[in-house]
């Protein structure tokens, strides 16, 4: 079951967004193990040197931590979790409401629609 990459980002950056993505839907929450490097490589069809860098980069930033000889797991930190997640939203809020200008659309607009397409349940 190999997934699909973005060609234009690397795919050690794809991997990292989709676990946080996981972590920030809950889940994987604080504490949990993650799949062990040679898992992940075969779940996501990539070479585990990939999946070293983005555990590394994951471990960097503090969001998981590597304990040697029991594997990688989920921050414990709740306040790096919560982080994580204003970080992920204002992202996603800023790319949206910057197409949305590049469109022509005022704020008002983009606001009224946002609450129109909620009520609707259009998701």
């Amino acid at each position: 079951m190999t997934e699909e990459f973005d060609a234009t980002k690397p795919i050690y950056m794809q991997i990292m967004e989709k676990v946080n993505k996981k972590i920030v839907r809950n889940e994987w929450k604080a504490g949990d193990k993650l799949p062990s490097v040679r898992e992940m490589a075969v779940q996501t069809g990539v070479n585990p040197n990939t999946i070293q860098r983005t555990y590394s980069e994951l471990e960097r930033m503090g969001i998981v931590e590597t304990r040697r000889g029991q594997g990688t797991f989920v921050t414990e930190n709740e306040e790096v979790i919560k982080r994580l997640r204003e970080q992920l939203k204002q992202e996603i809020m800023s790319d949206f409401v910057r197409n949305m200008k590049e469109l022509g659309f005022t704020i008002d607009e983009i606001v009224a629609s946002l609450k129109d397409f909620s009520q609707g349940e259009g998701v």
